[in-house]
Order: structure tokens, then C-alpha cells, then sequence
């Protein structure tokens, strides 16, 4: 099993690396697309949507949802398209509103699957997840020095993730939300935050720039992205399945690997945004 996972991890790096570095920034954003749909497909299942039929036509409405969002961003499929910042703004503040309420719905599991365990509810959730993370990365990517940004973006989550393992591994002993994860504790969250800050200091010395500004890009980032794995641990709870999908040997789903992208992404890009940290000039 390990040895399964190394490979399949090492093989879906090298395909997101050559497409993070050897696309366009207009390109990128069809390869992220890509991925949401396949993301799409799996939250069908999760929602009650067993049917192919079902799962394909819950697919297409994202599909359809991410080009209305492409015509209003003013994207036209272009290698270096410049999008239209306001409306990039309006449709982050709807996904990082929606992470504000998830927080809630998270704290009052499982008590607040009353609201949400509906599967038309859960359908709906699906499209607040994703995609306003296809909109985030695609913003991102835009950037000067886009692609390590992307990166950076994975290092935010990878060090709030693996930080909260091993110090939780280590100190745990309080639960941070035992009805929707019994392994994750308030230690490991710590343990986590703490990782972040230290990067967020490193880069301030490395890249010159206030740690203030990078305390206020990385720090949100990497707290909301906790909370995107709770939110598909909760569902995967409702649904009462492990894993969202079996399309990666050793690993699950593609929900599985990007749960904390899926919250963290759009928190990230909304502090691109508002402190001007990186310029919006076009990203090649």
C-alpha cells in the first residue's frame, strides 16, 4: 500500500508540475478545470447520485457553471487572458463567505446535517466548493510568478496538514471536532498554525517583504484549509463512505487530496487581492 501511494503521489506530481510550469496561465486554468470536473463526479456519489446518468449530469452543470464564471471573469480561452478584477473579487467573496458558513455547519455536526443532508442541499454545497477554487487558482495562476504562487498555495496547506499530523501525533490530546474527525486535535491545529508562521517569516526575510503581509496571506490559509478537510470529513461521515473515489491507487479520490485546496485557495487569492502583496500583471 505504501508503496502504491509514493508511486501514484510521485506520478500526479510530475503531471501537476508540467502543467503548473509548462502551460500558459490561460491553459493552466483548463487543466484545474479538468480537475474540478473530476471533483464534480465524485461529489455526485458523495450527494446520493449513484446513477452514471446522475453523476454526468451534475458534472455538466459545473462544467456549464465554470464557463458562465470564464464569460463573466472575461476569460475567452486565451494563453494570457487579463481578467476582470472586480468580478474575480465578487465571486471570491462568495466562496470565502461560504467557508465562513461551513465553519458552523462543521462545530454543529451532527446536528446541523439537518440543514445540509438534504441531497439537493449537498449538490448545492458542491458547486460552492469547487468552484470558486477553479476561480481562486485561476486568478492565482495570472499573477507574475503565478506558478509559485500555485505553489505556494500547496506548501500553505501541505505544512497545515502535515504540522497538525505530527503534533498532534506528538501532543494530542484534545479533540478539535470529534464528531466529524476523532484524530484531529486542538494540539495538531496548534502545531500546524505554528509550522505556517514560521513559513511565513522565512519567506518575509527571503522575498523582502512585511511579515505583517505574509502573516495576513499565509495564516488564513492555512487555518481555513483545516476546515476544508473537516467539511468533506463530515460529508464522507453523512455518506458514510471512506473515501471519495477510488480514481487514485493508494490515495482515493482527487476530494481527498485537494480537500484543503478547496478551502484554502480562495482564501488565498482574496489576500492576493486585498493586500496587493504580488502585482495582478499577467503571468506567462
Amino acid at each position: 500500500m505504501l508503496k502504491q501511494r509514493v508511486i501514484t503521489a510521485l506520478f500526479l506530481a510530475v503531471i501537476f508540475l508540467a502543467a503548473l510550469f509548462g502551460l500558459p496561465a490561460g491553459y493552466f486554468s483548463f487543466f484545474i478545470g479538468a480537475v474540478v470536473l473530476i471533483g464534480s463526479w465524485e461529489w455526485a456519489g458523495l450527494s446520493g447520485f449513484t446513477a452514471v446518468w446522475q453523476r454526468t449530469f451534475y458534472t455538466l452543470v459545473n462544467l456549464v457553471l465554470m464557463i458562465c464564471a470564464s464569460v463573466y471573469l472575461g476569460f475567452e480561452g486565451e494563453a494570457t487572458p487579463r481578467l476582470n478584477e472586480e468580478a474575480i473579487r465578487d465571486l471570491l467573496i462568495v466562496g470565502c463567505g461560504w467557508w465562513a458558513l461551513a465553519l458552523l455547519l462543521v462545530q454543529g455536526y451532527p446536528t446541523s446535517s439537518l440543514l445540509w443532508g438534504h441531497q439537493g442541499l449537498r449538490l448545492l454545497m458542491g458547486l460552492v466548493v469547487l468552484i470558486p477554487t477553479w476561480v481562486a487558482l485561476v486568478y492565482v495562476r495570472q499573477q507574475v510568478n503565478g506558478a509559485w504562487l500555485v505553489l505556494l498555495l500547496i506548501l500553505i496547506v501541505a505544512i497545515a496538514d502535515s504540522g497538525g499530523y505530527f503534533a498532534g501525533r506528538r501532543f494530542g490530546r484534545h479533540k478539535l471536532a470529534p464528531a466529524v474527525s476523532p484524530g484531529k486535535t486542538w494540539e495538531g491545529f496548534a502545531g500546524g498554525f505554528f509550522a505556517n508562521c514560521l513559513l511565513a517569516l522565512g519567506l518575509s526575510h527571503a522575498l523582502d517583504m512585511s511579515f505583517l503581509i505574509m502573516l495576513a496571506i499565509v495564516v488564513p490559509t492555512s487555518l481555513i484549509s483545516v476546515l476544508g478537510d473537516l467539511l468533506e470529513s463530515m460529508v464522507k461521515r453523512h455518506a458514510g463512505v471512506k473515501d471519495s473515489g477510488s480514481i487514485l491507487p493508494g490515495h482515493g479520490g482527487i476530494l481527498d487530496r485537494v480537500d484543503g485546496i478547496t478551502a484554502g485557495a480562495p482564501i488565498f487569492a482574496m489576500a492576493l487581492l486585498a493586500t496587493g502583496a504580488f502585482s495582478s500583471a499577467v503571468g506567462a
